[in-house]
């Protein structure tokens, strides 16, 4: 079995030096040769990921040998510090050997079983979409299949050319490991750490298959939580096309399809916005009301309650997202052609009316506070994206964590509420809004939210709050233990199903 890699801590797991230093990079031959106390790495292939693979190793303090099939042609671009030699010669002494190739290539590689064997082979490999849905066995149990008397790891597929040359911090730490053999894991989960990366045991090497799926993915937790807002985006905007649009260019034949740009699409912005911020606390609630009916919290959630719950972080960036969209939209509204002819009319229709002034005090009033609501919503919205983030959010302790994404986070729903209800005022009684016998979408916006913020101040009741309190504390309804509050003086009561 390979020897524990001494050299790797040449440098250290942060890799507080850099990576590729001049010495590395130029071939010119003349540099010192590697301390033999390095442990001897082989790599086969002599693409993009291989010499970044190399590149790594050598700065971790390995001796790295290189297998190419044209090594005078690719010497020129591995570090200077690499052996590039032919494959028989490269694969003859090092006990872990990297296998940096395509699956069709593999059999290539049959020639070399008798000096293969007993040696841990790497694989790095991973397949396209289309592969990973033909063929059954997972690159690395293929490999396995073809050299029975080898070890075969997985590991580092997940991990980019671009991570390995310009270190974890750009990257993604975690190396994903799977193998058959615990001493091959333990030996390349050494590796792995000497490179700055943090290994992580995937198990058996059955597990390859899925190991190998990951960088396949496009966004897997991004899927629902982005169809689901371009849903809401598509109906309040075709909600908002027949109020501001269809409607008068039916009833009193105006032109108003200019508005399909920007006016309309501000309108619904906010409207999504709020809507998605809304189904962030919802699950919350609806996970209470049943912890409270169930009366414990050991029995698990349903399974889409349990995927809404995963979710909320995605539906909140994106409740950001469109909140920051709606304030940009809203300062470009001034600069339209639109808005400084209306400004004309206006004034026109105020010199003839033989009006002084049009100051409507509590026009006044309502927009003043309309704005600065929406401002402080943003600005909490703002704070729960930032502390979103895993650089922010691990230096915070959980109370200060919670505090800000559900104290905070409610007190953004409640300062959107606000500013969505002195934006529509007293519009939702007025018989002149309701175009097409359609209600102004805000009154539509609001049905969700104002549902949350109820139930959550029912959830404050003293009788209610109480128990689900002794709920999240392990209180049973019918359990086997009850738990206590600091201002019970009962006696703690345990009781047995035997």
């Amino acid at each position: 079995m390979a020897q524990s890699p001494v050299a790797g801590t040449a440098m250290s797991g942060e890799m507080d030096k850099p990576l590729i230093s001049r010495r590395l990079v130029d071939s010119d031959g003349s540099l010192a040769e590697v301390p033999k106390e390095a442990l001897k790495v082989g790599i086969l292939g002599s693409g993009d990921f291989a010499r970044s693979l190399a590149t790594r190793l050598v700065g971790s303090g390995f001796s790295v040998v290189v297998g190419s099939r044209n090594p005078k042609r690719t010497a020129a671009l591995f570090p200077s510090l690499a052996q590039v030699t032919f494959q028989e010669e490269a694969v003859s002494s090092p006990e872990v050997i990297f296998v940096a190739m395509f699956r069709e290539h593999y059999s290539s590689l049959c020639s070399l079983a008798d000096q293969l064997a007993g040696k841990i082979l790497v694989d790095v490999s991973n397949p396209t979409e289309k592969e990973h849905l033909q063929h059954r066995q997972s690159n690395a149990e293929y490999l396995a299949s073809l050299f029975p008397a080898c070890t075969v790891v997985k590991a580092f597929n997940v991990i980019s050319a671009w991570a390995l040359q310009a270190g974890p911090r750009d990257g993604n730490r975690q190396v994903l490991i799977c193998s058959d053999q615990p001493e091959a894991k333990r030996t390349i989960s050494e590796m792995a750490r000497a490179m700055g990366f943090t290994p992580l045991d995937m198990g058996s090497l059955a597990s390859a298959r899925e190991v190998e799926a990951i960088p396949l993915r496009l966004l897997p937790s991004w899927k629902v939580p982005t169809l689901l807002a371009l849903g809401l985006f598509v109906c309040f905007y075709t909600y908002n096309f027949i109020r501001d649009v269809l409607q008068p260019y039916i009833r009193k034949d105006e032109n108003k399809f200019y508005k399909m740009p920007l006016s309309v699409v501000n309108t619904t912005l906010p409207c999504v916005a709020y809507v998605l911020l809304s189904l962030v606390y919802l699950p919350g609630v609806l996970a209470a009301a049943l912890q409270l009916r169930r009366g414990t919290k050991y029995q698990r959630f349903p399974d889409w309650l349990d995927h809404w719950l995963q979710h909320r972080k995605q539906i909140g960036l994106l409740s950001f997202f469109f909140a920051m969209l709606h304030a940009l939209y809203s300062f470009c509204l001034p600069l339209r052609r639109s808005h400084r002819y209306d400004l004309v009319n206006l004034a026109v229709k105020q010199v003839l009316a033989n009006k002084s002034r049009l100051w409507v005090e509590e026009e006044v009033w309502r927009m003043e506070i309309y704005l600065s609501l929406g401002v402080l919503a943003l600005g909490m919205l703002s704070l729960l994206a930032v502390t979103s983030l895993p650089s922010i959010a691990n230096s915070l302790n959980w109370k200060e964590f919670s505090f800000v994404q559900s104290t905070l986070g409610f007190v953004a729903l409640i300062l959107s509420t606000m500013h969505t209800l002195t934006y529509g005022w007293t519009r939702a009684f007025e018989e002149n809004h309701y175009k097409f016998y359609l209600p102004p979408t805000f009154t539509l916006t609001l049905l969700l939210p104002c549902v949350i913020i109820l139930a959550k101040g029912l959830f404050l009741l003293p009788c209610l709050s109480r128990r689900l309190t002794k709920i999240r504390r392990g209180w049973e309804k019918d359990g086997a233990v009850k738990f206590m509050l600091p201002g019970d003086h009962t006696q703690g009561e345990k009781t047995s199903h035997v």
